[in-house]
């Protein structure tokens, strides 16, 4: 192993996180409409789980209203009941063609509960990046100790991740500024 493939996989398994941060963010509910509030909401069809957008058409013709509309009637129960059994605590309504889904407006406490939802997820991600760093360095000291790399070539390297951890933190820092904002916004 040398230095470029830890860079590579150092830096693969950061971006990884930031994604993963990115999919726990969006699945928070701010108030507004988002087809990413369904994303992991799974729904049961002919004996196996499977997302909503698989199984209908999902679409936000207003700001605080989602509409899903089955490909196949027959689940149409089946979609609702998910919906509504969810830690989203939305309340879905059935005119036997279609689920609408209103969105309503969050309390100040409610956004105070979410804003600090946001902050852990971004936590467990700042966390999870500084576990990739540590990754790293442990492998570069391999490097080292197994006369692979100079001590020179090691500090550069330290350098290198601990420069890369500081840009995904900022990512990170950037994406919650943004759901912040999103969040306590009326």
């Amino acid at each position: 192993m040398f230095l470029e493939d830890v860079y590579t996989k150092t830096k693969d398994h950061m971006k990884k996180t930031v994604e993963a941060t990115k999919n726990e963010f969006m699945s928070i509910r701010t108030g507004k409409a988002s087809t990413s509030l369904l994303d992991n909401i799974k729904v049961e069809y002919f004996g196996s789980l499977m997302p909503v957008n698989q199984l209908a058409s999902i679409n936000i013709p207003e700001p605080r209203l989602i509409v899903i509309q089955p490909w196949d009637k027959s689940i149409l129960e089946n979609i609702t009941k998910a919906i509504s059994k969810s830690s989203l605590n939305l309340n879905p309504s059935s005119d036997g063609h279609v689920i609408r889904i209103s969105i309503p407006t969050l309390t100040t406490e409610r956004r105070k509960e979410l804003d600090k939802a946001v902050k852990k997820k971004a936590e467990e991600g700042r966390i999870a990046v500084r576990n990739v760093r540590r990754d790293a360095n442990h492998q570069i000291k391999n490097l080292k100790d197994a006369k692979e790399i100079s001590e020179d070539e090691a500090e550069k390297a330290e350098d290198k991740v601990q420069e890369m951890t500081n840009e995904t933190i900022k990512e990170i820092d950037n994406l919650l500024a943004a759901k912040e904002k999103e969040i306590l916004e009326f």
